[in-house]
């Protein structure tokens, strides 16, 4: 028993290792792509701190899901939340699985950079909206006599660039459509329907997406039209986005093209492995090949030339 978990564990340190080595090369070839999209987070997030400024409460607007949905109160407005961060940590610890698992459908790197570049598309477009028109937030921080619903002028420029994490995140107003949860929640179901191999896994992630949806309006986050918007407008920036970027090799396959440079070391190694073996195991060089004597369309690998010319003739 102590053997095979040894050596169970001898073999997922290898794969790992493999991995590992494997990724950080996509990873110093592509990082330049992968930190403008970590910027355009942080740059996503100081847009919605901005908008706080600009927020005025006032009156709730007329909201159909208000009408349909019951709200939760501020002592359940936990669990919108608590199923977006099962969504999201779920996700995250998904791109990483090819580091242990045998089936590799995709590099975590690569996969990363479409994830992004979905994030940023969508992002540009809710910065646009909730610039243009601010609506009175619905959420209970924003409502009139909240103390948190305007922002006092900043002391300094520190406090806006900080964002007065993570308080000042959890409690914006102003950056309503749309719905930012759904945007990360669409991406990643979208993400995983593509690359994702459980079927059954794909239908509860799209289930999951509408109970959010519908969580997300009774805690009253966001308004329905938020909601309603994002989920729209995200598959069609996923589709447009999608076209554009060069789709990822297929890794389940085995019949696509090396991802990454092979150095003319690596090919000399290859072209050595991948030549013939003799039944005694040595490799097969060139310079000890024979020459092939082709008798009534069979080819005589081991044939003598003169031996086989007198069968030929009858000798």
């Amino acid at each position: 028993m102590t053997f095979y978990v040894a050596r169970e564990g001898s073999k997922l340190w290898r794969r790992v290792s493999g991995e590992t080595k494997v990724e950080l090369q996509l990873l110093a070839e592509k990082w330049k792509l992968l930190l403008a999209g970590i910027v355009c987070q942080y740059i996503h997030g100081l847009a919605a701190r901005g908008v706080h400024y600009l927020h005025r409460p006032g009156p709730i607007l007329q909201d159909v899901g208000f009408f349909l949905l019951p709200e939760l109160g501020k002592d359940r407005a936990y669990i919108s939340e608590t199923v977006f961060s099962f969504v999201f940590f779920s996700f995250v610890l998904w791109t990483f699985h090819p580091f242990i698992y045998q089936s590799k459908r995709f590099y975590t790197v690569l996969l990363w950079r479409r994830v992004l570049a979905f994030l940023v598309g969508s992002q540009v477009l809710r910065i646009i909206t909730f610039y243009s028109t601010q609506l009175p937030g619905p959420n209970y921080h924003c409502r009139e006599g909240s103390k948190l619903a305007r922002l006092p002028r900043p002391d300094n420029i520190l406090e806006v660039l900080l964002l007065n994490f993570p308080h000042g995140v959890i409690y914006g107003c102003g950056d309503l459509i749309f719905s930012s949860h759904m945007i990360f929640t669409l991406v990643f179901v979208l993400t995983y329907q593509k690359y994702g191999s459980r079927r059954f896994i794909k239908q509860v992630a799209w289930l999951i997406a509408i109970i959010q949806s519908l969580l997300i309006i009774a805690s009253r986050k966001h308004y329905t039209v938020d909601v309603v918007v994002a989920w729209y407008t995200v598959n069609l920036v996923v589709f447009f986005v999608d076209k554009k970027l060069p789709e990822m090799p297929d890794r389940g396959t085995g019949t696509s093209p090396p991802l990454l440079p092979v150095s003319a070391k690596d090919k000399d190694s290859k072209s050595k492995e991948e030549q013939p073996l003799l039944l005694n195991g040595n490799s097969l060089e060139s310079s000890d090949r024979r020459p092939r004597t082709q008798v009534n369309g069979k080819h005589l690998d081991d044939t003598n030339p003169v031996n086989g010319d007198a069968a030929m003739n009858g000798a």
